[in-house]
């Protein structure tokens, strides 16, 4: 006798929209409240979609790593289309026989140094426009520290905007398009004249472009794909994940103090926070990787796809079904983490735990083959850039507010930023 195929448990909804109603402004809160009831795995229908929502650390492990090439497409989408010319970049919908998954595969096994050398060379940041753009920022605080009138403070991380475009999305994917191809260029001229060079991600992708005996040929299209995947990755939701950290500082003293004092001795007081010192600065670190535990920039991961029929533990999921992995309700997983509400830094010292998706109960930048290709680039640059903030400043809140008054609700969207800018007032330190 044939066995009856068990769907995971879940709502089960009205005719046509499914569930969808049940989702409001903030659908990983919503999902979350769902999972309690239905369980870690849970089956619902977003419209005529099925859908998957996994909800703890050992229900992630399953579909990103244990069976992780049945779910390792994504869902058809516009951007997808628009923005990664027609899917071709980590995200493409993985053909039926492997071959995409293969070669993004093959491709994510570069090193992280390659990725942040793509667009930035040899370090991960071009030292000279970096600090250029942050002297910039330094002084239009300095600026705004000395004046009285509390209508010119701004919300400080408007100063700090990464991403600095919002035009729509077709005419966004152009601008990129001339960038990347400039890119591009510019690496076919170098390699024309340089033989001896060293490789850096965009040659090494050149190398397999009209190499019709490689099993990992690609077009000019999947570069410039996979490029906007790992700048995007890496881009605004560096801002979101900045604005958070700085607000969380603001809302525990001890913490800022503890921060401010390793750079004190670390870095001293007679010059700015490098790239270089990052890797000493072991309080921030743990700092930062709180944040983005309590606070992950993107709360319901980038959802996946089953490639086929399939079952996990005892479950089966469908061919088709969109999986969705609710980070946030993982990483405040009571089962996982003691007093998972609070923002404490300390629950990181001595151990191992870490953001590169080793770890199910910390994994912000997702897990697996379609795990984030910008982690470390967007990593660096958070980590630089809220070193060289508090190093610079101490920051006062207005109107003689107290951090325990801090406003910190969210606003769920394509990332999950503050629903207020956070406003402080900036006092330079040096």
């Amino acid at each position: 006798m044939n066995k009856v195929k068990r769907l995971p448990p879940g709502p089960v909804g009205l005719p046509i929209l499914g569930s969808l109603l049940k989702l409001g402004a903030n659908p990983h809160l919503d999902l979350h409240k769902l999972s309690q009831k239905y369980g870690p795995i849970m089956h619902l229908r977003l419209g005529l979609v099925p859908t998957i929502v996994v909800s703890s650390p050992q229900a992630a492990e399953l579909f990103l790593k244990t069976h992780d090439l049945l779910f390792a497409s994504r869902p058809p989408s516009e951007a997808g289309k628009l923005m990664f010319y027609n899917q071709k970049d980590f995200m493409k919908e993985a053909a039926n026989d492997g071959t995409t998954v293969d070669i993004s595969a093959k491709v994510s096994t570069l090193t992280a140094d390659m990725t942040c050398r793509m667009v930035f060379g040899k370090n991960y940041l071009d030292k000279g426009l970096y600090e250029k753009g942050f002297k910039a920022v330094v002084q239009e605080l300095m600026n705004l520290a000395a004046t009285p009138n509390i209508s010119d403070y701004i919300p400080y991380i408007g100063a700090l905007d990464l991403k600095g475009l919002s035009k729509r999305m077709k005419e966004i994917s152009k601008i990129f398009d001339e960038f990347l191809e400039k890119i591009i260029d510019e690496h076919v001229q170098s390699q024309n004249k340089d033989d001896d060079k060293t490789k850096d991600f965009v040659d090494v992708m050149l190398d397999f472009v009209g190499t019709e005996q490689s099993e990992y040929r690609i077009e000019r299209s999947n570069i410039k794909a996979i490029m906007m995947d790992m700048l995007i990755g890496a881009m605004d939701t560096s801002a979101t994940s900045i604005e958070w950290t700085i607000s969380e500082l603001l809302k525990n003293p001890r913490v800022m103090k503890k921060v401010q004092k390793e750079l004190e001795t670390v870095v001293g007081m007679k010059r700015k926070v490098e790239e270089s010192d990052l890797d000493k600065l072991e309080y921030l670190n743990i700092v930062i990787k709180e944040s983005l535990r309590i606070h992950p920039v993107v709360p319901l991961l980038v959802p996946h796809q089953s490639m086929e029929d399939c079952t996990v533990e005892e479950f089966f999921i469908p061919k088709n079904s969109m999986i969705v992995v609710n980070a946030w309700a993982i990483m405040r997983d009571p089962n996982s983490w003691t007093d998972p509400e609070k923002f404490w830094p300390e629950r990181f010292e001595g151990n191992n735990i870490d953001v590169g998706g080793h770890d199910f109960q910390l994994i912000p930048f997702s897990s697996g083959r379609r795990g984030c290709p910008g982690l470390q680039l967007g990593l660096t640059m958070v980590r630089l850039v809220v070193a060289q903030l508090v190093h610079c400043f101490d920051f006062k809140l207005p109107n003689h507010m107290l951090p325990s008054d801090l406003d910190m609700a969210e606003a769920f969207g394509v990332t999950m930023r503050r629903a207020n800018h956070l406003i402080a007032i900036p006092v330079y330190r040096y």
